[in-house]
């Protein structure tokens, strides 16, 4: 989406809104080369992110870890870093969206339902494997 909206048929004006007050209305512009940091910053997430994964008997888990319920530990804390990845890319691809719009359209602003949306996804997702989590250590203990 950057690469197509940098370079593609449709130029972006020179000048794009870069930050959005919690309104979600323009409060700093800047260059269209500032989506590519944008699209960088989800880059150098996914990787760290993706990076951490590959570690799981390193991970902090809300439960007591035993050699029993490791395994099932880990692939809850596997799968929950999946979906905070796939919501992580999402919510930067939709705020990359909606900036590209309002750059086009000259005036705008970013839904206000953005930032509640992404925090009841990152922070209900999180709270699912957790106690997901707490509820297989403890059927490892009861065994």
């Amino acid at each position: 989406m950057t690469w197509h909206t940098l370079y593609g048929p449709e130029p972006l004006p020179v000048r794009i809104p870069i930050h959005f007050d919690a309104a979600g209305n323009p409060n700093g512009w800047g260059s269209p080369s500032s989506l590519l940091e944008l699209a960088a910053v989800a880059v150098v997430l996914y990787l760290g992110i993706s990076l951490t994964a590959r570690f799981p008997s390193a991970f902090n888990f809300p439960a007591q870890v035993t050699a029993e319920n490791r395994p099932r530990l880990e692939a809850l804390a596997l799968d929950m870093i999946a979906w905070v990845k796939m919501e992580m890319i999402c919510i930067f691809a939709w705020i990359q969206w909606f900036t590209i719009k309002v750059a086009r359209q000259g005036k705008g602003a970013l839904p206000p339902v953005l930032l509640p949306i992404c925090f009841v996804a990152l922070f209900g997702i999180t709270v699912w494997y957790i106690v997901a989590m707490r509820r297989a250590a403890r059927a490892g203990l009861g065994s």
